[in-house]
């Protein structure tokens, strides 16, 4: 592992840390071989042209940032653990805020994964630097419909604090790594992960809700052509709502319609 074993896990009272548990060796873990990878763009197409989305995707969802290197140093976002539905086959679903990886192969990033596998669903946290998979937080408890709350910042010298909260289960997690990458942009995302070097069919995860979310300590100011759909096999399969209108989250729906944007 890179410098940053650094690891806790701890309880949340009232926006703070109730308490600390260091975690056994080894510190995490180990990787499950679910990855997620860099954007897989699409050609434009009519469907995501016509309704104004900047971007199209076998992979990803929702909205980005894009920019120079160097130009995002902080993202935070808020999500709901969306609910997967079974499915025949094995199907995958990930919720994330990341910096890289819109227009190039690197990619630092922690969310929630949503999937449907051997006749159950299951759900976790996990953080992730490419090109390693990811690795999951063992020591949080995840379930459909908690909000979640993340970070990722740039220390200076190569260092990166990863943070996640499941603020429903009171449960924080952080560790710093180096990551080298270009920091030419940032995003907020509903994925349909890499499994095995390919991507998975995306699960059935009904809708979910980015909001609020900041860049640079900032508000994004979001406008519709940052977003993007998921297309798989010729079908449009996720779909996100124009932005809110603070212009700092959105909804985002399986499915070919877009939801309606959050109310605040």
């Amino acid at each position: 592992m890179g410098k940053g074993s650094t690891m806790v896990v701890c309880a949340l009272l009232a926006g703070g840390c109730l308490f600390t548990v260091p975690l056994a060796t080894p510190a995490v873990a180990a990787s499950t071989g679910i990855s997620h990878a860099p954007r897989i763009g699409l050609k434009p197409n009519r469907s995501t042209t016509a309704s104004g989305y900047g971007w199209s995707s076998s992979n990803w969802s929702g909205y980005a940032l894009s920019g120079n290197a160097g130009e995002y140093n902080i993202i935070t976002g808020s999500w709901i653990v969306p609910t997967v539905q079974p499915s025949r086959g094995s199907t995958y679903s990930s919720s994330w805020i990341g910096i890289d990886g819109f227009n190039n192969s690197d990619l630092i990033q922690t969310g929630t994964e949503q999937d449907y596998y051997s006749g159950s669903t299951h759900y976790d946290a996990w953080w992730e630097i490419l090109p390693a998979s990811e690795t999951v937080i063992s020591n949080m408890t995840v379930k459909p419909g908690d909000h979640m709350s993340a970070s990722i910042k740039n220390d200076g010298n190569g260092d990166w604090t990863i943070t996640i909260n499941d603020l429903t289960e009171n449960e924080s997690f952080t560790t710093t790594q180096a990551y080298s990458g270009p920091a030419a942009s940032a995003e907020w995302i509903q994925e349909a992960p890499t499994i095995g070097g390919h991507v998975a069919t995306l699960a059935k995860y009904g809708q979910t809700m980015f909001n609020p979310g900041t860049v640079n300590g900032s508000n994004p100011n979001f406008v519709i052509g940052n977003g993007g759909v998921m297309v798989q096999k010729q079908k449009q399969v996720s779909t996100p709502s124009a932005p809110d209108s603070d212009t700092d989250g959105f909804n985002v729906a399986y499915g070919s319609t877009a939801p309606a944007a959050p109310t605040s």
